[in-house]
């Protein structure tokens, strides 16, 4: 579903990704962990056609990001660490908006928006302006936005940030329910427990370089997934 092979960004004399291989198949939630600076957003903002890079290839379900972004685009939904969107709009306005973008049927659309607002305690809220949302608001709002074209691959940066312990645990069951259905899930999270969990893989990248990735089991062994990724922090320093 998404394919990275030797992805190498730059910013100036410095590389924030380096060389950086991975593959995620159908079906896998797959997360992204290192510290502040690793490259892990500068990786999904690539993946999402958002960012230029200098060297290798992403390739979306077959797909070239850089040759064909539009169908990599419509096969995908991204979520950034902070959801920055139209303050001006109401949330019901901001989902309609998605949906003209990715040409959703209007009564498939309701249908959705209503399943996830309702789900995620919102629905009553969708005629107030973004900017009258919270953050954690804005959070679900974002989040019913990437589900309502039905995507084949969700990228997501630190997507627990900001929810409240009903609404993370919601998202875990979609991210199962998307996988379940043969999508796929690649997101960044600080949070190790919940990525212990929650994921199928997990890559850990530090200064732009992976330095491990594979199944959790292959990963951490016997470990928890914290010590893990100390242990492999130490020794990379």
């Amino acid at each position: 579903m998404l394919t990275i092979n030797h992805l190498t960004k730059t910013y100036g004399d410095k590389k924030a990704v380096d060389d950086l291989s991975l593959h995620i198949a159908p079906g896998e939630i797959y997360g992204f962990i290192g510290h502040n600076g690793a490259g892990k957003t500068t990786t999904l903002k690539a993946c999402a056609g958002i960012l230029p890079f200098e060297g290798g290839s992403i390739r979306v379900d077959g797909l070239d990001i850089v040759s064909d972004p539009l169908e990599c685009k419509r096969k995908m939904a991204y979520l950034p660490d902070n959801p920055d969107i139209y303050e001006y709009m109401s949330g019901i306005r901001y989902l309609n908006f998605i949906g003209d973008v990715f040409r959703v049927d209007p009564a498939v659309r309701r249908e959705r928006i209503h399943k996830y607002a309702e789900m995620l305690g919102i629905e009553g809220d969708l005629a107030q302006p973004v900017s009258a949302f919270s953050h954690g608001m804005k959070q679900k709002l974002v989040l019913i936005s990437a589900w309502i074209h039905e995507p084949k691959l969700i990228l997501m940066d630190e997507p627990f940030v900001g929810l409240d312990p009903k609404a993370a645990f919601l998202l875990k069951e979609l991210m199962h329910e998307h996988c379940d259905k043969g999508g796929a899930i690649f997101f960044s999270t600080h949070v190790l427990d919940v990525a212990e969990k929650l994921c199928d893989k997990v890559a850990i990248i530090k200064e732009g370089r992976l330095i491990a990735s594979g199944s959790m089991q292959e990963v951490k062994g016997n470990e928890s997934l914290e010590e893990v990724f100390l242990e492999l922090e130490d020794d990379h320093a």
